[in-house]
């Protein structure tokens, strides 16, 4: 696992790269036609690996640890103009967040999850295991969009 933790890690600073080649108006505009923009993206990453990891699994009961979970969780979209000092904090807790579960995990603290069907997948994940891999492709597939909505602030 130490490999998907790597992976993850680097994938989360290469999105850290892009939003520090952007201002912060940029990270803000919603393009037309779109519903959000880079720094919902990022956000959104962000707190859904925390809410599968530990909330989704049965590891805590509610997401009301997971910091900015309201304003970045499946199926919200920008609200308010997010700040340079909120930018920096998503910034930490992405990098942050990894290492806590990457604690976690080396520590037994995902031995017992409650098995869960993902809604955009709609695949069963047994395991943190499963879950990783699965926020690898998640997480991927938000860089994504925010490189393509990269092109259009």
């Amino acid at each position: 696992m130490n490999e998907v933790f790597e992976f993850i890690i680097n994938s989360r600073k290469a999105f850290i790269q892009l939003i520090d080649s952007l201002t912060i108006e940029a990270l803000n505009k919603i393009p037309d036609g779109y519903n959000n923009n880079i720094i919902w993206n990022f956000g959104h990453i962000v707190v859904s690996t925390q809410t599968l990891c530990y909330v989704r699994t049965g590891v805590l009961q509610n997401a009301d640890s997971v910091k900015f979970n309201d304003y970045y969780k499946k199926d919200t979209k920008p609200v308010y103009t997010v700040s340079a000092e909120e930018v920096a904090e998503l910034k930490a807790i992405a990098m942050e967040s990894i290492e806590k579960i990457k604690h976690d995990y080396a520590n037994g603290a995902f031995a017992n999850i409650t098995p869960f069907t993902t809604a955009t997948y709609g695949k069963q994940l047994n395991s943190i295991e499963e879950i990783l891999i699965t926020t690898v492709g998640h997480d991927n597939v938000h860089y994504g969009y925010a490189n393509a909505l990269k092109k259009f602030v």
